[in-house]
């Protein structure tokens, strides 16, 4: 993690104590500066007084909710990024929390992981530097041309399919490590819903395939979490 995200000031207002709790102590974890709040009234004052990179607000909170938060901290910062953290899984909750302006929006239960990636995410966007794009990946003895959505060994092409080619992608930028299933799902597919989960299970099952020419490179499983695509990887921009 550059030395940029270490000094990222969050604030935290969330009334399960328990996660708030878990919550703040994974981010201190992953080097950010987390203040917890157990609801939007002193999460106001909070943020009136303190100095703020980004807000993480669940919705249901007492005293005043996180969309009325928000609505509050946005008069003071137009720009502030807001990440919403609720059990609501309504289309119209999700709706209204993204015309208040949020950046993003996660329904719990929730990976820790997820929340940080996706962090990251706006913190790039917001800071004005664009997510690096690799035009080639060479994943062991392959060379994926990420803009001809082109897979070659030797003599032998394979033109992915445009989701086949997004899904790799993602495997590439995460290599060796783990892939969140529902930031897949969510950047891919929009929706992690049981039926896009069982269309991606199919589109790995198809790139498994296509690498099989290469026995040392492997998409495991990753229980619970997502994928890992093992594999010796160099990029060229």
């Amino acid at each position: 993690m550059t030395q940029e995200l270490l000094t990222k000031h969050i604030l935290l207002c969330e009334d399960d104590e328990s996660l708030g709790m878990l919550l703040r102590e994974y981010l201190q974890a992953k080097g950010y500066d987390a203040d917890l709040y157990p609801d939007g009234e002193v999460g106001l004052k909070a943020f009136l007084h303190g100095d703020y990179d980004m807000c993480i607000l669940d919705v249901m909170m007492p005293k005043m909710d996180g969309f009325t938060l928000a609505q509050e901290i946005r008069q003071n910062n137009p720009d502030m990024p807001i990440i919403f953290l609720t059990a609501k899984n309504l289309k119209e909750d999700i709706f209204e929390g993204f015309k208040l302006g949020a950046d993003d929006y996660i329904t719990k239960p929730f990976s820790m992981e997820e929340l940080v990636l996706r962090m990251e995410a706006i913190m790039r966007r917001v800071g004005g530097k664009p997510q690096k794009e690799v035009a080639v990946y060479h994943i062991g003895r392959f060379r994926f041309d990420t803009k001809r959505q082109l897979l070659t060994i030797g003599d032998k092409q394979t033109k992915l399919t445009t989701k086949e080619s997004e899904l790799l992608t993602l495997l590439c930028s995460h290599a060796n490590d783990v892939l969140a299933r529902e930031l897949a799902l969510k950047t891919i597919w929009i929706d992690d819903n049981y039926f896009n989960a069982r269309s991606m299970d199919v589109y790995i099952t198809k790139l498994r395939k296509h690498l099989k020419d290469d026995p040392d490179i492997q998409i495991n499983n990753v229980h619970g979490k997502g994928y890992r695509l093992l594999a010796t990887m160099q990029e060229e921009d």
